[in-house]
């Protein structure tokens, strides 16, 4: 169903083209054979046929794009104009010589088709440009609709009557939809009000034409027509972007060039009427006043254009046109919640801001956070951060659109905020799972130490104790077998002294705060030495590691080492230490048995990982050559600072 609405709209919307455009050149060409004397009645058929083509295209563009009440409007306000300007060529050029017959209906439309169209463009439109509820606009709607219609009754049924009231009516009833259609432009949505203000320019200038028609003052009868005219500038260009809300792909330059021609040329011309008119009264003479005003609009043409231009581009381009507005992109991030909120609010922030219909921001291949729904092709934009591919930005135009050289160039910009959002989420998330992860591990070393105080020191000192009530009761009986039983408990006393030592040493050794890893790894020899490994140690410019640095290089060593004297049933090791690649790696390796191709990693392994992740390095685990296993650990050193 969505697909045959639309082919209706595109159907209509050429037909009302076509006819708007056909009546206005058929119009001329009419006009031109029939060479009619020039006066005042040509400006409201230079009207007639402008309105034609003006609206007839803004009304088939627009309906194309957004099944909308105002191109519905503006289509009557283009075959109303061109059936008028039809009727005033007819008419003339029934006239000629050898011309046909006058047909009355025909030539009366010159001053009834314009009526209904015309006066909705600023009774009516103004109050329809919003995407939110009426409200209590529909007051302003019904009026200006009675009004309009109240006025195409006169003129078909008593077209000679002056009908000033209505006219009263329409310019007082015009300035307050100027001055509504200004406050919504001022007050209302923030995402409604581009456009606005020239919309109710539009409208005041459309209401002030009217004026002339009221009082007997010494006005040019051209002044309404030169005011329609005028208005022609600022409001189809205003209707087409606020009803569109910037959805002008393909189309913006065409219509930001458009609208500053129209806009330097009118004002341009006014300056120079006016100039003439003032120098006129004040100079004898028409030639200096002539050439007096051709000075001042050359000096003007260009800080008019200039001022014309942003203006025009703002116009045309929303909030996008304003680089203070692009900052904003995006600044009400800093409330998110969750890396989600943070994802979700930048695609809604670029969808809304370029008219988008849909904007899906992916992350690593499995994380997909959008805003809108998707009917169109699918246009991807892959996203980079510091040379590294962080996700894809997946947007949707809505149907019929296709974004222009403008649009492509401001989404390449916007990619980079979006990547380096992605890579602070990505960040984010590592932070988060590397706190679990240190959480986790400090619970294994707790569950350890626990363990190894429950399971292992605390049953010896038990036995220690009964040990000790034995030996003190065969004192009395047996000394010689109480003397035994003395040395075994001073035996076993000394064993789990050494354990005590080993643990505590094996979390943090003190000769690592005294004196540094080198002599902390050198420590190890001996301790090994006492399990049957032949432990080799080699360290190198280590000593301007951090603490943290060194606790965690010794902590990576100490786990390995624990590895190869519990699984690996090895004769000797290595230990190497030194600078690498801006940090320092650590290798530690051995001859023993290697790692089982069923192997599942332990604590100890969790440990080491866990380690160098915190010190954003990694580590590896694989064969040696030769036989045994090789534990290989790197992260960025980090110079203390003297």
């Amino acid at each position: 169903m969505p697909d045959t609405l639309r082919r209706t709209r595109a159907w209509v919307a050429t037909a009302i083209a076509v006819a708007a455009w056909a009546l206005a050149v058929l119009s001329t060409v009419l006009l031109v054979l029939a060479r009619p004397p020039l006066d005042a009645n040509l400006w409201f058929f230079v009207v007639d046929v402008t309105v034609a083509g003006v609206y007839g295209t803004v009304a088939a563009i627009t309906l194309r794009r957004r099944l909308h009440p105002v191109p519905i409007l503006l289509a009557v306000a283009a075959v109303g104009g061109g059936l008028a300007g039809f009727g005033y060529a007819f008419a003339w050029w029934s006239e000629r010589p050898g011309g046909p017959d006058p047909i009355a209906a025909i030539a009366d439309l010159q001053g009834i088709a314009w009526v209904p169209g015309t006066m909705a463009l600023f009774l009516v439109v103004p109050w329809l440009v919003r995407d939110h509820p009426l409200g209590l606009a529909w007051a302003g709607v019904v009026a200006g609709a009675v009004v309009a219609a109240a006025l195409s009754v006169v003129n078909v049924v008593a077209p000679d009557w002056p009908a000033t009231e209505l006219f009263a009516a329409s310019v007082v009833l015009g300035l307050v939809t100027a001055a509504e259609t200004e406050w919504r432009h001022r007050r209302g949505p923030e995402d409604e009000r581009n456009g606005l203000g020239w919309l109710a320019l539009g409208t005041a200038i459309l209401a002030v034409s009217f004026v002339p028609l009221l009082f007997d003052w010494d006005i040019p009868y051209w002044s309404t027509p030169v005011l329609h005219l005028l208005s022609q500038a600022v409001f189809p260009a205003a209707v087409l972007v606020a009803v569109l809300r910037n959805q002008l792909w393909g189309l913006g330059l065409a219509v930001r060039r458009t609208v500053l021609a129209g806009l330097l040329t009118s004002g341009l011309l006014a300056l120079y009427l006016v100039v003439a008119l003032l120098v006129g009264r004040v100079v004898p003479g028409q030639g200096v006043a002539q050439l007096v005003a051709a000075g001042s609009v050359a000096v003007a043409v260009q800080p008019l254009r200039m001022w014309l231009a942003t203006r025009v581009h703002r116009l045309v381009h929303g909030p996008a046109a304003d680089p203070a507005q692009v900052v904003r992109l995006g600044s009400h991030l800093g409330d998110a919640g969750s890396v989600e909120d943070l994802l979700r609010g930048l695609a809604e922030d670029i969808g809304r801001s370029m008219r988008l219909e849909s904007v899906r921001i992916e992350v690593d291949g499995d994380t997909a956070i959008g805003w809108g729904r998707p009917t169109t092709a699918v246009e991807t934009v892959t996203l980079v951060h510091r040379g590294e591919e962080v996700g894809r930005l997946e947007l949707t135009v809505p149907p019929g659109e296709a974004l222009d050289g403008r649009a492509q160039s401001t989404l390449r910009d916007l990619a980079a905020v979006v990547a380096t959002a992605v890579a602070v989420a990505r960040a984010a998330a590592s932070v988060d799972q590397l706190r679990d992860r240190v959480a986790t591990a400090r619970l294994e070393e707790r569950r350890v130490i626990r363990r190894e105080i429950h399971d292992g020191l605390g049953p010896s000192l038990a036995g220690l104790r009964l040990g000790l009530q034995g030996a003190r009761n065969l004192l009395d009986t047996d000394v010689a077998a109480g003397k035994r039983l003395l040395g075994a408990l001073q035996a076993e006393l000394d064993q789990r002294v050494d354990a005590v030592r080993t643990l505590s040493h094996h979390l943090l050794p003190p000769v690592l705060d005294e004196l540094g890893l080198a002599p902390a790894l050198e420590e190890l020899v001996t301790r090994y030495a006492e399990d049957g490994i032949d432990l080799s140690v080699c360290t190198q410019q280590v000593e301007t590691l951090s603490a943290t640095q060194a606790a965690a290089a010794y902590g990576i060593v100490s786990e390995a080492l624990a590895n190869v004297s519990r699984h690996a049933n090895a004769r000797r090791a290595w230990v190497e230490a030194c600078p690498h690649d801006g940090g320092i790696r650590l290798t530690i390796a051995d001859d023993g048995a290697g790692v089982a191709p069923d192997a599942v990693p332990g604590v100890g392994s969790r440990s080491m990982r866990e380690r160098a992740a915190e010190q954003s390095g990694y580590v590896e685990v694989g064969a040696r050559d030769g036989g045994g296993t090789v534990v290989l650990a790197w992260f960025p050193s980090k110079e203390v600072a003297s």
